[in-house]
């Protein structure tokens, strides 16, 4: 077996692959404070619960949290034995990157491409609803373009919550019209209608800028199926798409 995850701003995503197929998912809150025997406990606690058991061949991890790399490899390396690899410069990937500056693209960005990359007809833009909104670009040759990067969708909502004194927090969902007639629906309408119109018209700008038919519209993050509802364009969401592309990422530099 193989344990990827993918550590994000808010939470950690842990997956069990077993002959390529992805047999357990969980996640984690991303706490920067904890140490590795805290993050283990928990691990330990998640395998026993759900009758995992420890024998992985290989771990693989995608990180944005800098100060948890490090602490999580320790942690899995404590209740599995395995040393981890971490997604980074100088790994195989087999993704072409012409950005600006390659290194500085997000380990949880490669990974969600090499998963597109593997599944998906090209040109493809991946769209990632997580902490942040990120649309990436892969042309028709697999070269990683670019990407766009918006406040997300959680904490565009927890501003708009501590930043007005008469707005509340509200729990997401589609309303059942565009206008609304009292606070939350309006709230709700804003942020739903509003990212999903935003996803539509993004799709639609890159494509005029990459100056070729879009092929694969594709999208992830804890937040992407409730928005992506509510497109007008054919979008696919695919929930795993990043721990795909850790699996195929490990098995490059196995």
């Amino acid at each position: 077996m193989i344990l990827a995850a993918d550590i994000g701003n808010t939470n950690i995503t842990l997956g069990v692959f077993k002959d390529d197929s992805l047999v357990f998912i969980s996640r984690l809150a991303t706490q920067r404070h904890r140490t590795a025997e805290q993050y283990a406990i928990e691990l330990n606690a998640i395998f026993q619960l759900e009758g995992i058991d420890r024998n992985f061949e290989g771990a693989v991890i995608s990180s944005v949290v800098p100060e948890l790399t490090r602490v999580f490899k320790d942690a899995i390396k404590k209740v599995t034995g395995c040393d981890s690899l971490i997604v980074a410069a100088g790994i195989k990937n087999g993704l072409k990157i012409a950005t600006d500056n390659p290194k500085e693209v997000g380990a949880d960005l490669v990974a969600g491409a090499v998963g597109a990359l593997s599944q998906y007809e090209l040109p493809c833009i991946v769209m990632d609803l997580g902490t942040a909104t990120k649309l990436l670009l892969i042309d028709e040759k697999g070269v990683f373009c670019g990407c766009t990067i918006a406040p997300g969708i959680g904490i565009s909502l927890d501003a708009l919550a501590a930043r007005t004194s008469q707005l509340p927090t509200i729990e997401l969902s589609a309303p059942a019209h565009v206008i609304g007639t009292n606070t939350i629906e309006c709230i709700r309408s804003g942020t739903v209608f509003g990212n999903a119109a935003m996803l539509d018209g993004m799709a639609d700008r890159i494509e005029k800028e990459l100056g070729k038919p879009i092929k694969t519209l594709v999208a992830t993050g804890g937040l992407a199926k409730d928005i992506v509802a509510c497109c007008t364009k054919n979008i696919i969401y695919n929930k795993d798409l990043v721990l795909q592309g850790l699996l195929a990422i490990y098995k490059k530099n196995r």
